[in-house]
């Protein structure tokens, strides 16, 4: 089923592209991949693409934004030319880059990154009454660690190994993509899911106002000495009082989200793009909770593939770097 919906997905994107392709303007014609319709990639590629055609339709720029599978399935997406940017965790794009873990041995030379948004915090999301406290606790219980091609999924299996959780003799994990996750917590069809994301997340406050939820500490020695070892991930809390029932801070680990593109999207189109979106950043604040703590310094910051050079020439040009 997972199989025919990247297939369907890959078929519809290329079917996009291909229907603007004899279009003068082609080059202009932006596909942008998110991630689940529940999460904030999906506002990232939405959002986006609202302030390009409000500012750059005139130009002759159509763009965009597109649910997907997630950091891997985005980035395997701009090499084969489905996608012209998309959305990814600043982990996974080094991985990609250095060739390591979903690309081992293949490093993906063609990725360049554009941007940073906002931090996508690592959660372990259990019912009340499950009796899941720690990381441990998850041993002997059904867990959703992510569809593949999902960076959660990669996230999860870290913090399983990590914590000496054998994900096939010592949980019954799950494959959901996470809209189904939500829906199988609520129904009592699994006992606890990981997901990476920004706060606030829609669907997690979908889930704590549908039934009692409880967020699970992922801040363990060996976490912490994960984060101090790779420069792309930085320690935070999922801050308390966000969704009901979690009053106090919860402790986790964080990774970037990160805007990526091909290095074969002309510079002056990445330029474009680039100046755009600085150059109405208040107006993105505005749309979505998530990127209300947005500001340009940061946005140059958790970048683990070389940077575009549309995008470099912004930069320069604003004193940025």
């Amino acid at each position: 089923m997972k199989r025919l919906l990247v297939f369907t997905l890959g078929l519809a994107l290329c079917g996009t592209v291909a229907a603007t392709a004899k279009d003068a303007s082609a080059q202009n014609f932006l596909v942008v991949g998110g991630g689940s319709t529940t999460g904030v990639y999906y506002q990232v590629a939405l959002n986006v693409c609202k302030i390009v055609n409000d500012k750059l339709g005139g130009q002759g720029y159509n763009c965009i934004g597109r649910p997907a599978l997630g950091s891997v399935f985005n980035i395997n997406a701009i090499a084969r030319g489905l996608l012209n940017y998309g959305v990814a965790q600043s982990d996974r794009v080094w991985q990609a880059a250095n060739g390591t873990a979903n690309w081992k041995g293949k490093p993906q030379k063609n990725l360049r990154t554009v941007f940073s948004a906002h931090p996508e915090t690592v959660m372990i999301v259990t019912r009340a009454d499950t009796g899941i406290k720690s990381i441990a606790d998850l041993k002997g219980k059904r867990v959703n660690i992510g569809n593949p091609g999902s960076g959660q999924r990669g996230n999860a299996l870290d913090v399983l190994r990590l914590s000496g959780i054998d994900k096939d003799k010592d949980i019954k994990a799950e494959g959901l993509q996470q809209h189904e996750a939500n829906r199988a917590l609520v129904d009592k069809k699994i006992d606890a899911f990981f997901y990476t994301v920004g706060n606030p997340w829609g669907g997690g406050l979908e889930i704590a106002n549908s039934t009692a939820i409880r967020m699970v500490p992922v801040n363990t020695a060996p976490i912490q000495k994960l984060v101090k070892d790779n420069s792309y991930y930085v320690m935070t809390a999922i801050p308390g009082g966000i969704y009901k029932g979690v009053d106090k801070d919860v402790p986790t680990y964080a990774v970037k989200a990160t805007f990526v593109t091909g290095d074969k999207e002309p510079a002056d189109q990445v330029y474009a793009v680039v100046k755009t979106i600085f150059e109405n950043l208040d107006t993105l604040r505005g749309l979505h909770p998530a990127f209300k703590i947005l500001n340009p310094k940061d946005m140059l910051k958790g970048l683990s593939a070389p940077m575009h050079p549309g995008a470099v020439k912004y930069y320069k040009e604003k004193g940025l770097m």
